[in-house]
This record gives C-alpha cells, structure tokens and sequence, in this order.
C-alpha cells in the first residue's frame, strides 16, 4: 500500500513539475509580445487569450502537486497541535464531506464543459477569429481527475494514520538527503566523526558542564 501511495505521489509531482515549466513560456510570450508591440508596433490580439490560458493550465494542475506536498493552506491554527489519529479523524471527515464531492463535480461538470466547447468548436469571443478554447477548457477534469485520485490517496493515508497511530511517510520523506552518501559528499569518514564526538564530550567535562 505505500508503494501505490508513493507511485501516486510521484505522478502528482512529475505532473507539477512538467507544468511549472509553463511559467517560462508565459514569461516569454508576454516578453516577447511586450518587445514586438513597443518596438516593432505589431501588436498580437491572440497573446491575450493565450496567456490566460497558460496561466489556467498551470494553475489546475498544480492542484494535486500541491495536495501530494501537503501544501494546501489550513483554516485551523490549531491543527498542528492536534494527536495524528485527531488530524486523520478531522482530514478524513472532510474529504468524504466536502472534497470528495466537489471534486467529483468538477471533473463531471468540467468534462460536459470541455465536450460542449468542442462540439461547437468554441472559440474566444474576445478578438475576431480568437484561439480555440475547447482544449483549455478539457483541462478542467483532467486537472479534476489528477487531484481526485491525490485526494483518494490523502483519504488511504486518514485510514493507515488512525489504524497505526502515525502518519505513513510522504515523497519528501522518503527523498531525505541520506546520510551516507552526505559524508560522501563532504568527505566525512565515521572516525572522524567519533572523534569530534569524544573531543566536544572532553570540553564539556573540562568546562564543568554535564
């Protein structure tokens, strides 16, 4: 089972990592649409559409990345302080009450959103002959999808933590730097390491200190 959940972690992560690289491509549309209206006076009426776009697709489908790091924002301050099986107990009310449905919308809606602007070939009302929109707007249930499936892993998570009494560990967890291969990297020996232990020990006793 922490296998599956690490696998799904990944996914999320590998997915938000190939869509972050799309706030390159916005920087440099919007750069290069800047330059060519204010030097070259060529204006592109459908770098407007496009840059709202690109901006919607990365920020769907940063959705599950986020959930898979844990990122989303809390509204209670106080749930850091709480024992694991509470924080499992209040997560899994949540996400059977609240996240699992709306997020069971959104792909179903998204996906009649996205079929409907392809069926009439949907195009952005804003300029004359705008950009297709339908491929923008199927986005919708595949980022619905991708953060459903994070979600059913967060709600697997609730149910180990209130059996075992602990958090399963997370990707971040299992990616720690290790430490045999820090000393590696810093050319530390374990002797050397014992060493330094005995001499801050000696200090310690030379100083009067426990």
């Amino acid at each position: 089972m922490q296998r599956l959940l690490l696998g799904v972690d990944k996914l999320s992560t590998w997915l938000g990592h190939v869509f972050a690289w799309l706030i390159v491509a916005l920087t440099g549309l919007i750069t290069w649409e800047v330059l060519s209206r204010k030097f070259l006076d060529a204006p592109h009426a459908w770098v407007f559409d496009a840059q709202i776009m690109l901006y919607g697709v990365l920020f769907m489908m940063a959705g599950a990345y986020t959930l898979a790091k844990n990122g989303h924002v809390r509204g209670d301050v106080m749930y850091g302080f709480f024992p694991p099986r509470l924080q499992a107990t209040l997560d899994l009310v949540l996400y059977v009450a609240f996240f699992l449905p709306g997020v069971v919308a959104l792909v179903w809606a998204g996906w009649r959103f996205g079929l409907e602007s392809y069926v009439i070939d949907e195009h952005s009302s804003i300029m004359v002959e705008g950009p297709p929109v339908w491929p923008f707007k199927f986005f919708v249930p595949i980022a619905g999808g991708l953060l459903l499936v994070q979600g059913l892993a967060e709600i697997i998570r609730c149910v180990i933590c209130l059996r075992n009494g602990a958090w399963p560990l997370r990707l971040q967890d299992v990616e720690e730097v290790d430490v045999e291969k820090l000393k590696e990297m810093v050319h530390v020996k374990d002797e050397e390491i014992q060493e330094l232990d005995r001499l801050i020990v000696r200090k310690q006793r030379e100083e009067g200190r426990p």
